[in-house]
């Protein structure tokens, strides 16, 4: 009877609501979060992280004198902190991170595609977090809990915020004894969320941003001196022997969605995966790199063409293109290749704002970028994030054969994404995939191999097109598809032939281990073991086309050039060398494996330890500078002798095919298009087996991308926006 008592009362229904929270929070904590907790020391800290804070918050409702609107104030907050929680919890099962200001502040610019692979991120369980609140509120409706019609002053509501933010100071002072510095050396966002809960992780996430924000404002051009000096002391001369060797060639860019290296040679029920890949790895025209690793963060495939395209890290807290490509300065692949005379596009079945692109590949000097609406809009064409592979390469050649060489083109994938589901009808599944108790590795096998007949399809084309002699191709994978949640690897694990009861952070590093293939006709092919990273694959490349980059502000190194430096430093601050993997940013004090044997190493040599030191030394200033870089908007204050930056204003995506028709007019004779040598379409030489193509899609533009040509307007803008080309 008291207990009934008590929940009639106000600070008896608050109390209700502290509880449930505390326990749905609970639950996410061992359930969904992995903030690896150890001693009972660290966990009696977690117990108290949403209590301070959810009292504070929860209690601001029992300052409103009116009953009712007090009550409704209290579990609205609540049901607020619930909305953060779960949105923490879907977001932590794709990117195993949580949210931050920025990626919430440009939700807009990523949300559309998503619903469907977020659905698959929900799991039966999640009812758990929403069912006090169901029930909270049908207790109310029928008035099982009555609202308490007294009034409650001013002197109660004090005590109870004075009283959470007593146990929010406790829960500090303890994560300081545990963990000091936290918030001063904060390298992961999970020991924020560990010592000190969602909530204040998220004040203190929104205040960083907040300071950030200011630094930029008050950065100068002094500020890049510092950078130049890191990049320009860790530069590496290009080999003679390569240097050049692709020089005045195209270079066409395949971004392989989610693809992990593990996928080569792989074979399922006796078939293999990637047949054309693995020819493809092994071929004498291909040098194909075996230990190379994504350094992806938040920003997954943002990130990773920023990190291929600039060398330069994405940031720590979000996208570095939906929170800073709208305003940044870059010194990226097109911009570099235009003073070489090259034109660029970008080829991409999905919406163009989708991770901000249509503003940040202007920002990168992108003459052209065809994304959605300029392909076909069939209902059953599309799939998850977008144009299915096969008909986004078959559907291209109309767009790509108006190209002038030499040109820069990059292909974004999609099919190959979580879920990783084909179409409801299985029109395309051909291949039989694995049976195991997770669903997402088995439609992983699925898709990959639908990748891979659409790149032996576009392989096709460049060879009787005559593209492939004078072109070179790069294929890397963006970062890891599967293999982030235990259920993902347990089921992995064996198919890699490792157990999943042994499976360790070193096999968790190591399955970070993407595809890096450069394709040319005449390249010495082989296997290169070089250990390396996405960060380095634009000066490999610039140096292999005949640019050399020491002028420009890049944080990788030529992974042909002797002095290459093999450390890749991961988003996160994991290195990884020859010797060692190191996991937990902490020096000689981290978790380290012998990177040969896969085994821990727990007793250090002074010698090691030196080492080990030096290189997290090395990792902390090489995150830092990029960082700076980036944040600070830095490059503004710099351009390298002989570069021309662009005027993102002058490219217009509304009328690419437009502006290919005017540059060819306008040369004539003289014009380098496929098209024009050909005298003619080559979209006759395009075959695909895809059950959705017909030959009206691949040969006919869009009526209103077409319309556009006939537009007088349109003309006169599409001629200004071309003058450098």
């Amino acid at each position: 009877m008291k207990k009934r008592n008590f929940l009639q009362t106000r600070i008896g229904f608050f109390t209700l609501l502290i509880l449930c929270f505390w326990l749905k929070y609970m639950f996410a904590v061992y359930f969904d979060f992995k903030l690896n907790l150890g001693d009972p020391y660290q966990q009696f800290i977690v117990w108290l992280t949403p209590l301070g804070s959810g009292i504070i918050l929860i209690s601001l409702g029992l300052y409103l004198s009116r009953p009712l609107f007090s009550y409704l104030a209290m579990l609205i907050l609540d049901i607020l902190n619930t909305v953060l929680l779960f949105s923490n919890i879907i977001y932590y099962r794709q990117f195993n991170d949580f949210l931050t200001f920025k990626t919430i502040e440009n939700t807009s610019k990523v949300s559309q595609g998503l619903g469907k692979s977020t659905i698959a991120l929900l799991q039966p369980t999640d009812i758990i977090i929403w069912l006090d609140i169901i029930v909270i509120v049908l207790l109310l409706i029928f008035k099982v809990i009555k609202i308490d019609p007294r009034k409650f002053g001013f002197t109660r509501p004090f005590a109870v915020t004075s009283f959470g933010v007593f146990l929010l100071t406790l829960n500090i002072m303890l994560a300081e004894t545990s963990r000091p510095r936290l918030l001063r050396n904060t390298f992961d966002r999970s020991y924020v969320v560990k010592y000190l809960g969602i909530d204040t992780y998220s004040v203190y996430d929104i205040a960083k941003s907040t300071q950030s924000e200011q630094s930029k404002h008050n950065a100068n051009s002094d500020d890049i001196n510092q950078i130049l000096s890191f990049t320009q002391n860790n530069y590496a001369k290009p080999n003679p022997v390569t240097f050049g060797q692709a020089k005045g060639k195209n270079v066409i860019i395949l971004h392989l969605e989610s693809f992990q290296q593990f996928l080569i040679g792989m074979k399922v029920n006796g078939q293999e995966v990637t047949p054309f890949l693995n020819s493809l790895y092994h071929s004498k025209d291909t040098l194909a790199f075996d230990n190379f690793y994504h350094q992806v963060g938040l920003g997954r495939t943002s990130d990773a063409e920023n990190l291929m395209e600039t060398s330069t890290y994405g940031i720590s807290d979000g996208s570095l293109f939906t929170s800073l490509g709208s305003e940044n300065t870059f010194q990226a692949a097109p911009q570099i290749l235009r003073q070489q005379g090259y034109t660029s596009a970008v080829f991409h079945g999905n919406t163009g704002t989708f991770w901000n692109r249509n503003e940040v590949y202007r920002n990168l000097g992108y003459n052209y970028f065809f994304d959605a609406q300029y392909f076909s809009h069939n209902k059953n064409d599309s799939i998850g994030y977008g144009l299915k592979d096969k008909l986004l390469f078959s559907q291209s050649i109309k767009y790509l054969e108006q190209m002038q060489q030499p040109f820069y083109v990059k292909y974004l994938t999609v099919t190959n994404h979580i879920p990783f589901d084909m179409d409801q009808m299985d029109r395309d599944k051909t291949f039989t995939t694995t049976n195991t108790t997770n669903s997402t590795i088995n439609n992983y096998f699925e898709t990959a191999h639908y990748l891979d007949q659409s790149l032996q399809e576009f392989f096709d084309y460049l060879k009787k097109s005559g593209l492939e002699k004078n072109t070179m191709v790069i294929l890397y994978g963006d970062h890891y598809g599967v293999g982030s949640s235990t259920s993902e690897t347990n089921a992995l694990a064996p198919l890699l032939g490792k157990n999943n009861s042994n499976w360790t952070d070193y096999d968790q590093t190591e399955l970070q281990k993407v595809p890096f293939m450069i394709h040319m006709p005449g390249i010495k092919g082989g296997i290169n073991s070089e250990i390396g990273g996405e960060i380095d694959a634009l000066p490999t490349i610039l140096h292999l086309l005949g640019v050399n980059t020491k002028n420009y502000v890049q944080f990788g190194t030529d992974l042909l050039s002797s002095q290459h430096k093999q450390v890749v430093v991961f988003r996160n601050g994991t290195i990884v060398t020859p010797k060692y993997i190191i996991i937990g940013n902490k020096g000689s004090k981290s978790v380290i494996y012998d990177h040969h044997t896969g085994k821990r190493i727990t007793r250090l040599t002074k010698k090691q330890k030196s080492e080990i030191d030096k290189l997290a030394t090395y990792a902390k200033n090489l995150l830092h500078n990029s960082d700076l870089l980036n944040n600070h908007n830095l490059l503004r204050f710099y351009t390298p002798n002989g570069f021309i930056p662009d005027d993102p204003s002058q490219f217009n995506y509304k009328t690419n095919y437009t502006q290919m028709l005017q540059i060819a007019n306008q040369l004539g004779s003289n014009s380098t298009s496929l098209y024009s040598l050909h005298k003619g379409s080559t979209t006759n030489l395009y075959t695909t087996d895809a059950v959705e193509s017909n030959k009206e899609e691949i040969t006919t533009v869009p009526k209103d991308v077409a319309n556009g040509f006939n537009d007088k307007s349109t003309k006169t803008d599409s001629k200004s926006s071309t003058t450098k080309n």
